[in-house]
């Protein structure tokens, strides 16, 4: 079988304090933990306008999981949790294909903010 990489990207509705959006999030890795998925990164990228109101709500938080399983089904149990949880408004899981991993991995390591820096310095001068 062959180890697969993913992307989930779930907003929680804004109504929640920071102990239950952190509660939350643990309870969704736990899942994927639980179903013997590697959780590679968790990303929490906080509080944004959503681009249409959603369930009469303008604002969610943001979060990005990326993970790896060898079992296609993780995504039909991950997605069942999303939508048996109240508090998930979104979500999205989507296959990373080989260039979408090595992009994460140079993002995470903070290598797109030096490449940017770089050319801004470089206009400058």
């Amino acid at each position: 079988m062959e180890v697969r990489n993913y992307e989930t990207v779930f907003i929680l509705t804004p109504v929640l304090n920071e102990s239950q959006v952190q509660e939350t999030v643990e309870k969704f890795t736990q899942v994927l933990k639980e179903n013997s998925a590697d959780v590679l990164s968790t990303e929490a990228w906080g509080l944004r306008k959503l681009a249409y109101p959603i369930q009469k709500k303008s604002t969610g938080y943001y979060f990005v999981v990326e993970f790896t399983a060898e079992n296609g089904n993780i995504v039909n149990t991950l997605e069942l949790a999303f939508r048996r949880d109240e508090r998930v408004i979104r979500f999205l899981t989507t296959v990373l294909d080989k260039h979408a991993v090595a992009y994460n991995q140079r993002r995470r390591n903070g290598e797109m903010n030096q490449q940017k820096a770089a050319k801004e310095e470089a206009v400058a001068q």
